[in-house]
Parts: structure tokens; C-alpha cells; sequence
């Protein structure tokens, strides 16, 4: 059926047209009962995008009020477009993530370009200069050409709309796993910095002031594309390709620096990105949010192709637009500004007093909705959970043993695995340097900018290890907030906030639904006892093709505060004679491990357990001794075990390492015990080190022969290897794998 078309509220209701955009029959019904009449189709498409999971949260609201959301330094937690944390000095850190799933899994470049650019507005809607971008990406095996082609172009996508706005990607993380062969996921996070006194809001106050549309003009690409996010992918999403929306990142940029500039003005009231649902969401919302209404003539939206229908203006996704607010009578200041930066600038409605959106369409009224009934009021289910059968058998198998014959070319294979391997081929191509803040560039722990002005930074990082929320969603939710703060404090950084995005299959099996309750039960227990507030994210559920979800993958973005440049810190060994410590304990834990999968080529077995209030007296007894001056490089021990982080920390520079391990030399070499570092410490500082952190244990030096000497406790080598053997295996993996778009 054409979207030309205006079916009237009786063919609507007959034909069951509301089914094609996502509403079940309980779901339309209870929006005619809000409304108090039938819907025209106009008013069924509003519904169906603000009613989707996509912007409505309404499978998994239930959950995320779990999530601790305060805390002394939080200025803006969730429900605006991005949360907002102070770092003193009347400045404050603004950072989201969002994820950008379905459309890159059809069109892998634009699904990946508007994903930046969607997740920038989020930011500099609320008044931030963005200063950095991040990206987690999970991809399926690299053998297949299908999966090098999804690759090859998600991240030219984000290196294309990133480098072109010049706004640096500094950081990030991939993963390759079967179950993202047809389902990959694409995360991408923003961070700015903004005064207190800029902060704005996407509300819309003041009954008679003017609703301006800014930027780019409305076309007819991302259609319906929240309800396209909200559903399984299958063998006709490709046909669904008009839901992906088209960037311009030129047009970005001018928007960007028109709404830096815009904000100064205090004839600003409100603003918002025009993101899933378009003028829909960001209409309904800020009006909803102000307890206002909102009414709109669309014969006066800039659209860009003809004859489109109200439908069409309100469920386009088009990108490059937001939605402002304004004094009345101060419509000409906005102008100036956006005409300056050669933008559309122009008066589309009103602010009133009556909650409604009401919206006309060549002198008809189109349609007329309550915005509660758009922004609050969807439907809020609690679905069945149940746990899986494969769990069960997990949990009551006996712990995996691997065997492992040569610990040498056992730990060449683990750095040649894509996820652990180098991901130079990725960060190569976005530019990393621009705006001349990047301190600490991808490849460490965390990248970290610095705060110009000041003797402050920010560190910030990506992190989840989705294999262990496979194999026990609490505990994997608890080791992947863990782990992003462990990334944080080995940069030198005091951990700040959360911003996560809930990545899951289909939440109507119960399953899955278990999955992401018992995930966010973990996380938040995490998030609690490590002092860092959820102040934002997303939920992107339906991950999955044929009845194959993804793995639970709650991708953690966090941004820490280093107080001073003089306590970054590094992953990489400093100079020969440095004293080489290991803080933690190691067990004989692989399930879900690196190791599991290169031998087993399949996950089984119980999670690695974590115990939280360890976690965070070795991260602060850790972060303290950085501050003190007592620690030359900090690494954490993550996938692949203790060989692999040390490996790590030979790849940049010509320094080796001399190691003595105790115990099995497959646990100590390759177990993933969790709350693990390996850091360095300039010799005259062995005592007051030892002091500072007392369950540190020293197991060697740094030195200058460019090798890596792995002995027992009885002086009998287990391993070793050149420099050139562990580069060349690191380094050597993703090029030689990414060929051409065959």
C-alpha cells in the first residue's frame, strides 16, 4: 500500500492496517480508548512508533528502574538526551550510547554513519561541544564473506561520518562471535564537555512561544525506522532498506556549531534531536516533558520531495534536524544564527496549554492525540521469564579442563583470534587526533582526552564480554561493569557513570527475557557497590534471525575523571629493571574463556565468579598508588588471561619481560580470573608500592632483550617468544583476514 495514501480511521480499524506498523490488537484498541475515538491513519502511525520497544522502552521499563540513576556528582540522569555527570570547576562531562543494530545489518554503511551522527545531536542537543566518539561492533566469524563485507563497511561508515564532522574516535571494541553472523550489533557513544551554565533541555515551556523546525530538510528515508528496530530481522528486512536513514556529515557539522552558538542565546527554551520517530518523538516528548502541548502546521516543514503526507513528515527519520522551542517574538535571533550556517530555520507551530499534538495539514486537522498518551502512557509489560535449559546444564557441568600441549603456539593462536587481536586495521581509519585533546589513543585500556584549560582529563571506555552473559547473565552483567571500570582506573581515572545499551533478542520468549532481567540484576548490583550511576543509555532488543539471538550483550560505556595529567597511565612497559606485579588471584577458570573457544570452538560451563567488594578495594588501592606516582604502566587481565596481557604490554616499544608464574601453567597462563591487573613500578618504589596495595605479588622484570620468558616456580620454562613472534601474531590476524568484498 502506498504511503501516499490516507486511509480513513474506518480502513484502518477494518483492515487491520495498524498490524503492518507494528501495533497488535490490544495495543490499537487501548489507543483508541486514550484518544476517545477511532484513529485516522495518521494517529495509528504516531502510536505505533512512540508505542514501539524502540522508543518506549515498554518491555524492558520494568527493568531499567532497577539501574541506580543518582549520585552527588549526577547533573542530568536518564531522560533527556544525554546524561550529564560534574567534574568540577563549574564544568560537567555529557555522555549516551545508542545502538544502530538493524539498520547496519542491511545497510551496513549509512545503518553505521547515522548511528554517529544520531548519537552526536543526542549530545550537543543538551549544550556539549562533542569531543569524542566511541563504538562496540560484534560481527559473526570472519571466514565468511558476507560477515568481511558487513565489516569492512560498518566501519568505514563510522570513520566516514566521524572524520568528515571532526569529532575523534579514540576507543572502542570488537568482537566475533557465530551468533552475530546475521544480526550485527553496532554500538556508537558520544562525550562532551560542557559548562553548568549551558546546560539545556528538550522541553517544551511557555504556552505561545514558537516551535522551530532547524536543519536539514524532511524526505521520505527512515520511514517507520524505530518500529523497524523493534522487530526480528528476516529474509525481507532488506526490503525494508527506505527504514535506513541517509547522513550528511557536512551538514552535521554546521548544524553542530549552529546549536553551540544557539544555545548562548537565552531565547532558547528548548531543544531536541529528531531521532527514532523524527518530529514525532521529539515533538511528543518535550511537550510531554513540560506538561505542555504542541501544535504544528506541516505545510510549513521543509520537505525535500513532493507531495508527501503527514504520515510521511512525522514518521521520517530523515537526518540532520532538530526541534527548538523559542521566546515568542524572538524568532528572528534563531534565524540569524541558523541562516549563518545556511540551515532551515523555521516557525512550524506553537507552544499550548491544552497537552495535546495537534497537528493540521493543508487547512484539515490531521491529527489531534493526547502527548501523554504518545510519550508516557504505552503499554508497560512485565513479560514471562524462564530459565534456559542450556544454563541449567551449565551450571551443573564439572569445570572445563583444557589441555594444553604448547604454551607457545597456544598463545600465538590467542593473539591471532580477531577479538583479541590487533584492531589497528579498525582505528587506523578513523582520525583519532582531531581537535589535538587525544592523550591516550585507541589501543590502551581507555582512550583518554584531556580538558583544555585545566590539569584535568577524561578517560573512557567500551566494554562487554558477551560470552560470559551467555553462560550466566548476573554474574557476566556484574564482570562487564567491573571491567569497564578496571579499563578506567588502569588509565589513571576516578570511574564516573554508566551509559549502557541493552542489546537481546526477542524479550517474548521467555528465555530471553530472563537473560535481561537477570543481566540488569547483575549490573545494577555492580553499579551500586562501584559508585557509578546509569545516567542514560538504550535498549535495542529483537537481535536475532531465525530463532538465533545474539548473546546478551549489554555494552558498557563509561567515562572516568583523571584528576591530573600527571596520573595518565598506560598498558605498555616503560623502561628495562622495572619490577613487574600481579594483583589478584588466579583460579582455573575457562569457561566462556578465549581458550574454551580456540580448543572447543564452543562455549559451555559456569562464568568466572567475581566478588564486587574485592573488586573495588583493588581498584581503589590501585588507583591511589597511580596517584601517588608509584606505578609506571597498569594493565588489566581480560580475555586470553595473564600471557595475553602480557603479551600486550610488549607491543608497542623494544622491551621484553622476564616472568616467573607458580601453579599449572595453563591457569596461570591462560585462566580468565576476573579482578586481575599486571602493572609495573620503577624499583625505588617496590616499598612504598607494597604498602599501598598489599595483595600485589611480584613475578618479574622488565627488560630490554625484546622476549617474553614465562618460567615455573621450579625455574623450568613454559614459554617463550621474541617481540617480532607476538607482533606479528597480533598485528598479522584482521588484514590478513578482511580481503576484498567477495
Amino acid at each position: 500500500m502506498s504511503l501516499l495514501l490516507e486511509p480513513s480511521a474506518e480502513k484502518v480499524k477494518q483492515e487491520k492496517l495498524y498490524r503492518d506498523m507494528g501495533l497488535t490488537d490490544e495495543e490499537f484498541a487501548l489507543a483508541e480508548e486514550i484518544v476517545g475515538r477511532p484513529l485516522n491513519f495518521t494517529e495509528t502511525g504516531l502510536f505505533s512508533v512512540m508505542w514501539s520497544e524502540h522508543c518506549s522502552y515498554k518491555n524492558s521499563k520494568v527493568l531499567l528502574k532497577k539501574f541506580p540513576v543518582d549520585g552527588e556528582k549526577v547533573l542530568q540522569g536518564p531522560g533527556e538526551g544525554a546524561g550529564i555527570i560534574d567534574i568540577e570547576d563549574e564544568q560537567a562531562v555529557v555522555f549516551k550510547i545508542e545502538s544502530h543494530n538493524h539498520p547496519s545489518a542491511i545497510e551496513p554503511y549509512q545503518g553505521a554513519a547515522t548511528g554517529v551522527g544520531g548519537i552526536l545531536r543526542d549530545v550537543f542537543s543538551m549544550g556539549a561541544r562533542p569531543v569524542a566518539l566511541l563504538n562496540s561492533l560484534r560481527f559473526g566469524e570472519l571466514d565468511s564473506p558476507k560477515v568481511r563485507y558487513l565489516f569492512e563497511e560498518v566501519v568505514a561508515g563510522i570513520a566516514g561520518y566521524g572524520n568528515c564532522i571532526g569529532v575523534p574516535t579514540v576507543g572502542g571494541e570488537v568482537q566475533f562471535d557465530p551468533c552475530y553472523e546475521a544480526n550485527p550489533l553496532v554500538n556508537a557513544m558520544c562525550v562532551g564537555l560542557i559548562d553548568h551554565k549551558d546546560i539545556q533541555k528538550g522541553q517544551a515551556k511557555g504556552v505561545g512561544n514558537t516551535v522551530m523546525y532547524v536543519g536539514a530538510s524532511t524526505g521520505r528515508d527512515g520511514i517507520h525506522g524505530a518500529t523497524f528496530a523493534s522487530e526480528e530481522l528476516s529474509e525481507s528486512s532488506d526490503e525494508k532498506r527506505p527504514a535506513v536513514q541517509v547522513g550528511d556529515p557536512f551538514m552535521e557539522k554546521l548544524l553542530l556549531e549552529a546549536c553551540l552558538e544557539v544555545v548562548k542565546c537565552d531565547a532558547l527554551i528548548g531543544i531536541q534531536d529528531m531521532g527514532a520517530a523524527g518530529l514525532t518523538s521529539s515533538s511528543a516528548e518535550m511537550a510531554s516533558k513540560a506538561g505542555s502541548g504542541i501544535e504544528m502546521n506541516l505545510d510549513l516543514i521543509p520537505q525535500r520531495e513532493q507531495g508527501m503526507t503527514p504520515y510521511e513528515m512525522m514518521l521520517s527519520e530523515s537526518q540532520e534536524r532538530m526541534l527548538l522551542v523559542v521566546e515568542k517574538g524572538r524568532e528572528q535571533e534563531m534565524k540569524d544564527i541558523f541562516e549563518r550556517w545556511d540551515l532551515h530555520a523555521v516557525e512550524v507551530g506553537e507552544v499550548t496549554d491544552d497537552s495535546r499534538l495537534r497537528l493540521t495539514h493543508e487547512g484539515e486537522v490531521v491529527a489531534d492525540v493526547p502527548v501523554d498518551a504518545l510519550a508516557e502512557d504505552a503499554p508497560v509489560y512485565h513479560k514471562p521469564s524462564a530459565v534456559p535449559a542450556y544454563y541449567q546444564a551449565f551450571q551443573a557441568q564439572a569445570p572445563y579442563v583444557p589441555h594444553v600441549e604448547d604454551s607457545k603456539e597456544t598463545l600465538l593462536s590467542l593473539l591471532a583470534q580477531p577479538t583479541i587481536a590487533s584492531k589497528e586495521w579498525v582505528y587506523e581509519q578513523y582520525d583519532h587526533m582531531v581537535q589535538t585533546n587525544t592523550v591516550v589513543h585507541p589501543g590502551s585500556d581507555a582512550a583518554v582526552i584531556r580538558v583544555r584549560g585545566t590539569r584535568k582529563a577524561l578517560a573512557m571506555t567500551t566494554d562487554c564480554n558477551s560470552r560470559y552473559l551467555y553462560l550466566d547473565p548476573e554474574l557476566g552483567g556484574k564482570i562487564a561493569i567491573a571491567e569497564a571500570a578496571r579499563n578506567i582506573v588502569a588509565s589513571g581515572g576516578q570511574p564516573l557513570g554508566v551509559t549502557d545499551c541493552l542489546n537481546y533478542g526477542n524479550p517474548e520468549r521467555p528465555e530471553i527475557f530472563w537473560q535481561l532481567e537477570t543481566s540488569t540484576d547483575g549490573m545494577s548490583e555492580a553499579c551500586r557497590v562501584l559508585s557509578t550511576p546509569v545516567i542514560g543509555g538504550n535498549v535495542s532488543l529483537y537481535n536475532e534471525r531465525s530463532g538465533g539471538a545474539v548473546y546478551p550483550t549489554p555494552v558498557i560505556g563509561m567515562v572516568g575523571l583523571v584528576e591530573d595529567v600527571d596520573h595518565i597511565t598506560t598498558q605498555s612497559f616503560k623502561q628495562a629493571g622495572d619490577l613487574i606485579y600481579v594483583l589478584g588471584e588466579t583460579k582455573p577458570e575457562f569457561s566462556g574463556s578465549e581458550l574454551q573457544k580456540l580448543l572447543v570452538g564452543e562455549l559451555s560451563g559456569k562464568a568466572p565468579e567475581i566478588d564486587l567488594e574485592v573488586e573495588k578495594v583493588r581498584q581503589e588501592a590501585l588507583l591511589q598508588a597511580i596517584k601517588q606516582g608509584l606505578v609506571a604502566s597498569a594493565h588489566d587481565v581480560a580475555e586470553g588471561g595473564m600471557a595475553v596481557a602480557l603479551a600486550e604490554k610488549m607491543m608497542d616499544g623494544n622491551l621484553g619481560a622476564d616472568v616467573s608464574l607458580a601453579g599449572d601453567a595453563a591457569v596461570t597462563l591462560f585462566a580468565e580470573s576476573q579482578s586481575r591487573f599486571v602493572v609495573t613500578i620503577r624499583p625505588e618504589n617496590k616499598a612504598a608500592f607494597e604498602q599501598a596495595i598489599t595483595d600485589a605479588a611480584i613475578v618479574g622484570t622488565v627488560t630490554d632483550d625484546r622476549r617474553l620468558t614465562i618460567t615455573d616456580d621450579t625455574g623450568k620454562a613454559v614459554l617463550e617468544a621474541t617481540q617480532d613472534e607476538l607482533v606479528n601474531a597480533w598485528k598479522g590476524a584482521i588484514p590478513c583476514l578482511v580481503k576484498s568484498k567477495d
